[in-house]
């Protein structure tokens, strides 16, 4: 009999969502969403410490503590900063983050100096159908072709000067956030906001629940992964399990979809842990919860971080279902709801090899099994044994 799982409070992830994306956090800038999230995490009696530069690393007790797992979403988004300053007063932007400037034409932004913020909309080049016509839809495509007008008295380069725009300062883009009847959710920024409620909501689960993980679970909050950096350095722990918490590309040619939660079996960086991927695919269909096996190419992810810096830990990735990522982004509750109780029932499961406490050995005994050799052998082009490759030699003259 299956053991029913602590249920997820969506109001609670639908509110904390809505109070994460209304603080704006491009890579870069993300101290108070640092600090909400904290915040969360004294509500609900989680001890944490804090990285210099604000990585959250968060300790859920075990009944044992080796060995350790961890699950990681982060808070950054993207964004953009100012690139150069116009003798005409708007502003040349860079992203930051890997993202197409077509996404944000036309947006609201809230630019940070030094000393306050100023409110402007990112417009072509050419922003004037009245103006320019057809020559409108000529223009290309890229970061080069936008530019950032600011709602205040800002004509010249030394009308910037003196409301103390600088070079580098952060442009954060309004999150537009709807939240409908049908369960839909579509805001920008969802990316990983969503992924970090869904977290928050099963800690809450099991913390309130009063049933303790089998070992140690580490949840942690990154602010670099947009940038590629994300959780290289955010695990001080022997962690023998990594499960990153990110985004689902539901688009033609992807099988994830906003209904359920996906396991990615594979991004940009290579395949994930066999054994890991394929728990966590068992663990959804034992709580008959709604799962999809994908692939992402143009994709990474905090796991992927992780395993580039040479963690030796089993790394899977567990991602929302989401349309127009990097976009305006949407999803359903239906999705979150499901990513929330496969993020409960991982962290109250077993580890996927107990034996996995001890890092290194120089034994084959516990050394883990993906398929036996018999049954990898069963295909149409069958390897030749040994003894009929010897028996057809021929003596050398």
């Amino acid at each position: 009999m299956t053991t029913p799982l602590p249920q997820p409070d969506l109001d609670y992830l639908q509110r904390v969502l809505l109070e994460m994306l209304a603080i704006p956090s491009p890579t870069g800038f993300t101290d108070t969403i640092v600090r909400y999230v904290a915040e969360r995490l004294e509500e609900l009696g989680i001890p944490f410490e804090l990285t210099r530069r604000g990585t959250i690393r968060a300790t859920l007790k075990g009944r044992q503590s080796s060995p350790d797992r961890a699950v990681s979403a982060h808070l950054d988004t993207i964004g953009a900063a100012v690139r150069a300053i116009k003798d005409n007063g708007r502003l040349s932007l860079a992203p930051v983050g890997c993202w197409s400037s077509r996404f944000a034409e036309g947006s609201r932004v809230s630019l940070f100096t030094d000393t306050g913020v100023i409110r402007g909309s990112v417009l072509p080049l050419m922003a004037s159908g009245h103006a320019f016509n057809t020559a409108v839809d000529e223009l290309p495509v890229s970061w080069d072709h936008v530019e950032l007008r600011l709602d205040a008295y800002c004509a010249t380069r030394a009308d910037c000067d003196s409301l103390g725009i600088g070079i580098g300062d952060f442009v954060a883009f309004d999150p537009l956030p709807e939240f409908t009847e049908s369960g839909h959710i579509s805001a920008r920024h969802l990316d990983d906001k969503a992924g970090v409620a869904a977290l928050l909501t099963a800690l809450k689960a099991i913390v309130e629940s009063g049933v303790q993980p089998l070992i140690d679970c580490h949840p942690l909050f990154t602010i670099t992964e947009e940038i590629g950096s994300g959780a290289a350095a955010a695990l001080p722990w022997d962690v023998s399990e990594f499960v990153g918490i990110d985004i689902a590309p539901v688009a033609p040619g992807q099988h994830s979809n906003e209904h359920a939660v996906s396991v990615a079996m594979q991004d940009s960086g290579g395949p994930y842990d066999y054994h890991l991927s394929r728990h966590l695919l068992n663990l959804a269909t034992t709580h008959e919860l709604p799962v999809r096996r994908d692939l992402f190419r143009y994709y990474f992810s905090d796991a992927h971080s992780a395993a580039t810096a040479g963690h030796d830990s089993r790394m899977a990735l567990l991602a929302f279902g989401c349309d127009a990522t990097h976009g305006y982004e949407r999803t359903h509750i239906d999705s979150l709801a499901a990513l929330s109780r496969l993020l409960g029932a991982y962290l109250l499961s077993p580890p996927v090899f107990a034996s996995d406490a001890q890092p290194a050995s120089g034994s084959l005994d516990r050394f883990s099994r993906q398929l036996e050799h018999e049954t990898q052998m069963e295909s149409d082009t069958r390897v030749p044994t040994v003894d009929s490759l010897i028996g057809q030699r021929t003596p050398a003259d």
